[in-house]
């Protein structure tokens, strides 16, 4: 199979019919074989129905859906674990993403050798208080920190691989920084290319000011789980050494001084033997949390588990 489309989606009723018509349009046109997979995160309008409906029509459009809503991350992460074909593209289902970006896409991953394409919304239609000023903000950050030279991290079309996608495991709210996802698992090939930004057609966007702190908290996360998951005993262990060092330190130079004025000095009165027994302390249970979380990471079975209610076509 040349292509699968993977779609998360939440309360997307009224645009789904439109956008399943022009992603079949664009791929019979160019002779592909596909399928586009619509995972519903719970959504609460009549999207469910709708893609049952769209189904009957067309076998190639599957569907999941989740129980309740869990976020795009675990839409993301179904719809990967589904995906069959050799190279797979990710959209939004609110149709400011454009299916006709789909053939330079695969022309960029097949010809080009690329692991994973980005897509850039270089001219944007948002708000630029709202959503634009603090996106160019995110996404400064996130490439001084993960080294990858993209301008749209948090740009829902992309393209990859298939490989890539079987290989990183999207959570949490991790669907932001899949490209660094796919770095840490080896897939260092990424591409950009400046892609189409519609303005909404239907409905309201679903996210607020809240993704840009989570997003800033999964920044820290994934770049600690990627550098420390496999062995995180190399980090507190790292900074448990070194208070337990300066602890020690200060202790001897603490008894020393004792030792060259024993009438004059009190080892309690002075707020070094304080910070000196604080920071041993400190020593010990970053140690103690570096043992711990590598007995957990050694037994974790680091899978994504979520309720879902119906399936079509998988």
């Amino acid at each position: 199979m040349d292509l699968s489309i993977v779609v998360p989606l939440y309360n997307e009723e009224e645009s789904l019919p439109e956008l399943c018509s022009w992603i079949k349009s664009v791929c019979d046109l160019h002779n592909y074989s596909y399928e586009i997979i619509l995972v519903d995160d719970g959504s609460s309008d009549d999207s469910w129905k709708v893609i049952e409906k769209l189904s009957l029509e067309n076998n190639l459009i599957k569907g999941i859906r989740f129980q309740r809503n869990y976020g795009k991350s675990a839409a993301l992460n179904e719809g990967f674990k589904a995906a069959k074909g050799d190279i797979v593209i990710t959209m939004d289902a609110d149709l400011q993403d454009s299916p006709d970006e789909i053939p330079e896409l695969r022309r960029m991953i097949l010809e080009d050798n690329f692991d994973l394409i980005s897509g850039w919304k270089k001219k944007r239609f948002d708000n630029k208080l709202t959503k634009n000023l603090p996106s160019k903000f995110f996404n400064a950050a996130t490439r001084k920190v993960s080294k990858i030279n993209l301008h749209d991290f948090n740009c829902g079309l992309k393209a990859y691989k298939n490989k890539v996608v079987k290989s990183i495991e999207v959570y949490g709210e991790m669907h932001r920084y899949i490209p660094l996802l796919a770095k840490w698992s080896g897939f260092t090939k990424i591409g950009e290319k400046v892609v189409e930004h519609r303005a909404r057609k239907y409905g309201v966007t679903k996210f607020g000011w809240e993704r840009f702190i989570n997003g800033f908290l999964d920044l820290i996360s994934i770049v600690f789980v990627g550098k420390f998951t496999k062995k995180p005993m190399h980090f507190f262990g790292l900074w448990g050494t070194i208070f337990f060092v300066i602890g020690i330190l200060i202790t001897l130079s603490l008894i020393i001084l004792k030792m060259l004025d024993p009438d004059s000095f009190s080892l309690t009165n002075r707020p070094g033997f304080f910070l000196a027994l604080t920071a041993i302390i400190i020593g010990m249970q970053l140690f103690l949390a570096g043992f711990i979380s590598e007995l957990i990471s050694r037994n974790a079975p680091g899978r994504n588990v979520y309720l879902i209610e119906d399936k079509i076509g998988l």
